[in-house]
């Protein structure tokens, strides 16, 4: 059974592809080499499609998924993506309880995961409560055979094809994940979302793109671009974990022309050997694009210097509200920007007025007129993101210059960003504040020249006497024992008082300043 191809059907799905170019490679692996054609990926997503719509899935459900990076990672997003379905990734260095919160909230009709991680799978699956379908690739226990189940599948089309959407997870200030969630649009199989427009529009996407895929696909940018590569007919090389040297012998191997890479990828390739460096031969590339967290105006000088004036910078969230760029050009006359807004203008609001601020004076970043989104579940924290005149914040801080470039100075939430995964002070807080030895703890980003940031605990002990290493390695196992290692303090300071108003208001701001001035 094949679609027919007439004008009026958009030609920017996997499936006109596969029907076009079906030998062409939609995937490959980084470290295996494995190729996954167009018209294998199209198959393969359509199998999972029927196997989704025969577990009850119907249009607007959602389905969770937790593996490792592989072909059958992105043919799982295509299945969904194809069904009209919602679909959730779960961050799998998170700990069971974690985990199966998200599997919980997003309230998945099937949950899928893979033999690579059965552990935590089996974990998790232990503290569903919704009851979800569960199937892995390989012997998982508890997990219905997914390669088995997909034999009697067809490889055509399920009849009510639609456009789905991912819903994404970020924690909240709380540090509790939300999800993030777009309504559904009765578009045909092929619309372009708006990661496509601007990929197309922008990036320049299309089907000579040789995409660089080195992060996590359960992070946003990372599965959305490769996506977004295959639909408009490239090619996307995923790589199963990041190694900076690998990195740079995939761009050589496979001439990889785009990329979607976190500041950390970058100062791991600085550091590199300069023979190492000059073995590989980058000259293929023409979008190195970042984001996700700030880059140190040093690494990304270093960067330009190295690959030329590739390294394309934007600013958005998963909410779809709104999309900053600055060019590698723009940025030499505009160091430390993340661009001017391409999807609405961008309003700078006073954190206790309200009131709009001028050019230069920092203030809450709002967005006007971007994609409508909610919370899964949570009505106030979707009231908290919006503005009464419909515009909408990702809780950033920052100012515009006068020519109209936004820099970003500050988390509303004190987030702290270490190598472009969020983490939110007060979820560790929380976990150390029942420490037996702990009478008060604060968590701040300090400086860290790897990943931008990393976790440091500042803490007021109960006995002041009982400070030493040894007590600090022990706060740091105790927090690693209960909350994701990522989470985790790097390190730890005692202090006699930490710094609060009469009000009991903790001045993070004074702690973050002694350490970032040093």
């Amino acid at each position: 059974m094949k679609r027919p191809m007439t004008q009026e059907t958009p030609l920017l799905h996997l499936c006109h592809h596969a029907a076009k170019t079906p030998d062409k490679p939609a995937i490959i692996m980084g470290t295996s080499g494995a190729v996954t054609t167009f018209a294998a990926l199209d198959a393969l997503s359509n199998q999972i499609a029927h196997l989704l719509r025969q577990q009850g899935c119907a249009r607007g459900d959602v389905i969770a998924l937790m593996m490792e990076n592989s072909a059958l990672y992105l043919a799982v997003t295509w299945a969904a993506q194809r069904s009209g379905l919602y679909y959730t990734p779960i961050n799998w260095h998170l700990k069971p309880a974690e985990a199966a919160y998200v599997l919980n909230h997003c309230g998945a009709k099937v949950f899928l995961s893979s033999q690579a991680l059965a552990d935590l799978a089996s974990s998790v699956s232990q503290l569903a409560t919704g009851n979800p379908v569960l199937f892995a690739s390989g012997a998982v226990q508890g997990f219905k055979d997914l390669n088995a189940a997909l034999e009697a599948m067809p490889t055509y089309p399920v009849a009510d094809e639609s456009e789905g959407a991912p819903m994404l997870y970020s924690s909240g200030t709380t540090g509790y994940p939300k999800g993030i969630k777009r309504p559904l649009i009765h578009n045909p199989i092929g619309t372009l979302s708006t990661v496509d427009k601007l990929t197309r529009d922008y990036y320049k996407f299309g089907p000579d793109v040789r995409f660089l895929g080195p992060g996590p696909l359960y992070h946003s940018a990372p599965m959305n671009y490769a996506m977004s590569a295959i639909r408009q007919g490239g090619t996307a090389v995923i790589m199963e974990a990041y190694d900076p040297e690998q990195a740079l012998a995939l761009i050589d191997r496979y001439a990889i022309n785009h990329g979607m890479f976190v500041p950390t990828h970058f100062v791991r390739m600085l550091a590199l050997e300069n023979e190492t460096k000059q073995r590989y031969d980058v000259s293929s590339m023409q979008f190195a694009i970042h984001a996700a967290a700030p880059c140190p105006i040093p690494v990304k000088e270093e960067m330009l210097a190295w690959w030329g004036p590739v390294i394309y910078e934007y600013y958005a969230g998963s909410e779809g509200n709104g999309f900053c760029k600055i060019t590698p050009e723009e940025w030499h006359s505009h160091k430390g920007s993340v661009g001017k807004p391409v999807l609405g203008p961008i309003h700078i609001l006073d954190l206790e007025t309200g009131e709009e601020r001028p050019a230069g004076e920092h203030g809450l970043v709002y967005f006007e007129g971007g994609a409508p989104f909610e919370y899964h579940n949570a009505p106030e924290k979707t009231r908290e993101a919006f503005h009464p005149k419909g515009w909408s914040t990702l809780g950033d801080i920052g100012y515009l210059d006068e020519d109209g470039y936004l820099y970003l100075t500050d988390r509303k939430s004190h987030m702290i960003i270490s190598g472009g995964v969020n983490i939110y002070p007060q979820e560790v807080e929380a976990c150390l504040a029942v420490h037996p030895d702990i009478a008060d703890v604060a968590v701040i980003g300090i400086p860290n020249a790897d990943f931008g940031e990393e976790v440091k605990a500042v803490v007021e002990l109960k006995e002041p006497q009982l400070a030493s290493d040894a007590l600090a390695s022990d706060i740091i196992d105790y927090a690693r024992e209960r909350i994701a290692h990522l989470k985790c303090p790097r390190s730890v300071d005692f202090v006699a008082e930490l710094p609060r108003l009469p009000s009991g208001k903790l001045m993070k701001r004074v702690l973050r300043e002694q350490y970032w001035a040093e």
